[in-house]
């Protein structure tokens, strides 16, 4: 099927990104630090004494220390216990730099671990963001990090602790993010899917990119592997395990760099797998898909819709759909995942191949958002 072409643009990156006159500090995310809290409070309640570091696991199974910047014990002793952990989020121009993640701990009667958003931590209040509506904003990864943390301390199957999250100041700092337009309401997020965070908005992350892709080429390999991030890296090595990890690069926001750096060191193919939210944004012709420079287009989301076999009543929900995940959750109760999904990715196939001038053979795969299987794809895949 032949699509219009959209305009190809790859917006500048934000002014505050642009220049950096050292090398960037890595900083750790929301969810690492509110792990770290809770880690460092349950701690104190069992043991009785106030914390003053802690040590978590990381998903990729790195183990880091963080100071606890308080650590209160309540009254009467064994009652509760809260602590707190100042994120620092490195050199990444981040709202949340020096957020205070607190945890609020106390036993509960039954066993298990109950966790739960307090003042500063959005309230969940729309479809399509892969949380329960009406529950706090705390997303997947840090749900399960705190749970693991936690049991590093206590039985959980013995023993029942309550965990409350919250940031002072959160719902300010959620002013300056998208939040309230996806249906978060009243604070920030907690979020991270590897416990670090990169500077991906920045001009010395998109350097990496390139460099990346330049030092596959010079090992003599001719197909790059462009993913978004872990989960979507995980994904495609699973896909193409004969290919070597120097193959695989995490591109973030920067897709049209590493296809401009594909491209002049002459290699013969790209392929991407991302999810759908960064398929939509591509599919558009945004090439560099930071969030504070491109948005989903759900009319396109619509129109996709619409070409796989939706009637006019879906096309309607997908394009005042809340998010991309949302239009793909849309999709998938409409049993229209497969075709609306390779029918994206068809899409992202032609304004890369275009991007490209045609100097490289393209693939496009979506993945679920577990990063665990293949849904749709474009090019020498078959879903």
């Amino acid at each position: 099927m032949t699509y219009p072409e959209p305009e190809l643009r790859e917006p500048d990156l934000p002014r505050t990104a642009k220049v950096r006159p050292t090398a960037l500090r890595t900083g750790w995310t929301t969810g690492a630090c509110a792990t770290a809290a809770a880690k460092a409070a349950v701690t104190a309640l069992v043991t009785g004494v106030p914390q003053r570091q802690v040590e978590i696991g990381l998903p990729a199974g790195r183990r880091v220390a963080f100071p606890v910047a308080r650590c209160d014990l309540a009254d009467p002793p064994g009652a509760g216990a809260e602590a707190v952990v100042v994120k620092d989020a490195g050199d990444d121009p981040d709202v949340t730099h020096g957020a205070h993640l607190t945890a609020t701990v106390g036993w509960r009667d039954a066993p298990g671990l109950d966790l739960a958003g307090g003042p500063g931590v959005g309230t969940v209040t729309k479809p399509g963001l892969g949380l329960a509506v009406g529950g706090p904003a705390i997303n997947e990864t840090p749900r399960r990090m705190i749970g693991q943390a936690v049991a590093e301390v206590v039985d959980l199957a013995e023993v029942g602790v309550r965990v409350v999250i919250s940031v002072p100041g959160g719902e300010v700092m959620a002013r300056k993010t998208t939040n309230r337009r996806l249906g978060i309401l009243g604070g920030i997020s907690i979020l991270g899917t590897t416990g670090i965070v990169r500077p991906f908005s920045t001009a010395s992350w998109r350097a990496s990119v390139v460099q990346a892709v330049h030092v596959m080429a010079a090992q003599g390999e001719r197909t790059v592997v462009l993913c978004t991030g872990g989960r979507t890296e995980r994904a495609a090595r699973a896909l193409l395990p004969d290919l070597p990890e120097v193959c695989f690069v995490e591109v973030g926001d920067f897709t049209g760099a590493a296809v401009t750096a594909a491209v002049g060191d002459g290699l013969t193919r790209v392929a991407f797998v991302g999810m759908a939210g960064k398929l939509a944004k591509l599919a558009a012709g945004v090439l560099m898909t930071h969030y504070t420079r491109s948005k989903v287009d759900l009319s396109l989301l619509g129109a996709v819709t619409a070409d796989a076999g939706g009637d006019p009543a879906l096309v309607a929900e997908v394009v005042a759909a809340n998010t991309g995940r949302h239009a793909y959750e849309l999709w998938t109760d409409a049993g229209l995942l497969r075709p609306a999904g390779d029918l994206l990715c068809a899409r992202v196939r032609q304004v890369l191949l275009r991007f490209a001038g045609h100097a490289v053979d393209v693939d496009v795969a979506m993945v679920d958002f577990a990063g665990e299987h293949l849904v749709a794809s474009a090019g020498r895949w078959a879903a």
